[in-house]
């Protein structure tokens, strides 16, 4: 890997950074605030408002299928996991605060947290825990991260030991479950759950939710680790990058995640500041292994290789991220990105394999949305001033948000689409396998399949770790995903907050906002 890549842009200047401000009043900020057009602008103290990036119709406050930013921010703010991912990427006690496995990796214990309580008062307990991996792990409709143990779990022998014990069996081993139940996806939720009306442990209660526009939170006054000195949480939806940073500009919201990332140095001259952290995140432009010509992994290959990829470090992430090679999962102990040849621009070779592919005048359209994030749409441009050397003809569509990942989303021919840190097999559960819930290449490998399930059964850790970097190999040489670079996380928030703080996970400090307080309660 390179360095953390996190510098600031020089060339932005004052008067731009007033004409993105002024563009953005123009283009949206009253549209996309009209949610909250009963909120006072400039609000009290003891409300955070935090802008996300994208959302739609779609949004959702279920547990365990948050899919967009804002619906990220939402679950991580009303619901716990057993365990989690310290800021520096660490998996650390939560909900539970000691967990074991037996030797083949077939029965995990979790000893749970005493004193925890639901926002309705009551207790959280093991059978609650049972509840809500039943519910993750229904096979009907298992959550995106729990698909792998939903197709293991013995659920007659799976469940409480005792009010503060619980214990899984599997009914074959899996040796990374506790990075799975790490994941923000699979929080705790009573046994009478209803989304509707979500009740979860996290530091903060619902109160309202308005789909593609904003959701309102009460602070949960006996949260067992810190009750958020903000009394409220509002997270509003912005499709329009220009809208959102006016928001935070104008006072009107006091933390936004995904800052274009070209304002990062020049906000602190209009009284907010960025934060920077290194990720593992990446930003992959998807192509559909399936589908013509795409299907012809000489195509797939010359895609990628012409694209210059320092230069979309510079241009679209403003150098704030580093050089990936066309894999995922760099903090993974096994992650081989580094160690095989690194790919770059030639654009000869790209020719030379369109040629053999008969692909010599290939015109294809991109599929892209501000609502991916900070980069993508600027990734995207870049691409088909890229492509064109080669003779490639690149129509890139910038959609809505709500389009984006509407109906459409995951079966795009050739899109883009965004993904946080995680190790590698959990990423590759997610996204690579036939059954991958998001599988947005439709990539079907037999031999990779099985390295993938052989991994998740080995509980040697340097055999898994040989598994893991052969199913690489075969990625990086037959793949669909162009992985370009890996991008720090830059979000901003306003001289009247603190709190925050860089986190590899995710952006905005993991969207831990009862680690915020105002500044003048400091």
């Amino acid at each position: 890997m390179g360095g953390s890549g996190a510098r600031p842009n020089p060339g932005i200047t004052r008067r731009r950074l007033l004409q993105f401000g002024a563009a953005g009043l123009a283009l949206g900020a009253v549209s996309s605030l009209a949610g909250c057009a009963a909120d006072p602008v400039g609000a009290t103290t003891s409300r955070l408002l935090h802008g996300a990036t994208g959302g739609g119709l779609k949004d959702t406050l279920d547990a365990h299928f948050p899919v967009t930013v804002p619906d990220i921010a939402r679950v991580r703010n009303l619901y716990e996991t057993l365990l989690r991912y310290s800021p520096e990427y660490e998996i650390e006690p939560c909900l539970a605060e000691s967990w074991e496995r037996n030797a083949d990796a077939t029965v995990w214990t979790f000893s749970l947290r005493r004193g925890v309580t639901f926002h309705d008062g009551r207790p959280f307990t093991a059978d609650d825990v049972a509840a809500s991996v039943l519910r993750m792990c229904d096979p009907e409709q298992p959550s995106a991260y729990a698909l792998t143990i939903s197709k293991i779990i013995d659920r007659e022998s799976s469940g409480a030991l005792d009010e503060h014990t619980y214990r899984m069996v599997l009914t074959s081993p899996y040796a990374v479950l506790d990075q799975t139940m790490a994941n923000y996806t699979l929080g705790m939720v009573p046994a009478d759950y209803d989304p509707d009306h979500p009740i979860g442990t996290g530091p903060f209660r619902y109160e309202s939710f308005v789909p593609g526009q904003r959701s309102l939170f009460v602070r949960h006054t006996d949260h067992w680790e810190r009750t958020a000195d903000f009394e409220e949480l509002v997270i509003l939806d912005f499709a329009d990058d220009a809208a959102k940073v006016n928001a935070l500009l104008a006072g009107q919201v006091q933390s936004v995640d995904n800052l274009p990332r070209y304002l990062a140095g020049a906000i602190e001259e209009q009284g907010a500041h960025a934060l920077v952290s290194e990720s593992g995140g990446w930003t992959p432009f998807t192509i559909r292994v399936d589908q013509e010509p795409f299907s012809d992994v000489r195509v797939r290959q010359a895609l990628r290789l012409v694209v210059d990829r320092q230069e979309m470090i510079d241009q679209a992430f403003s150098g704030f991220g580093r050089v990936a090679n066309d894999l995922y999962a760099p903090f993974d102990p096994a992650y081989i990105g580094d160690e095989l040849p690194q790919r770059v621009q030639d654009i000869d070779e790209a020719k030379s394999l369109l040629k053999q592919a008969g692909q010599e005048d290939l015109q294809v359209e991109l599929v892209t949305s501000s609502g991916i994030g900070a980069g993508a749409v600027e990734s995207a441009n870049l691409f088909a001033q890229h492509a064109r050397k080669a003779g490639i003809d690149v129509r890139v569509n910038k959609v809505d948000s709500s389009i984006f990942y509407g109906d459409q989303y995951l079966s795009w021919p050739f899109a883009q689409d965004f993904w946080e840190t995680r190790m590698y097999l959990l990423q590759a559960e997610a996204c690579a396998l036939s059954d991958s819930p998001y599988n947005e290449t439709h990539f079907s490998h037999p031999v990779f399949e099985q390295l993938i399930h052989d991994a998740q059964r080995e509980v040697d850790d340097a055999k898994r770790r040989t598994l893991l970097q052969d199913a690489q190999r075969i990625e990086y040489e037959e793949g669909g995903l162009v992985v370009w670079g890996f991008k720090s996380h830059v979000d901003a928030y306003s001289d009247f907050v603190t709190g925050f703080e860089p986190v590899i996970e995710m952006p905005m400090s993991g969207f831990r906002f009862n680690r915020a307080s105002p500044v003048d309660e400091a």
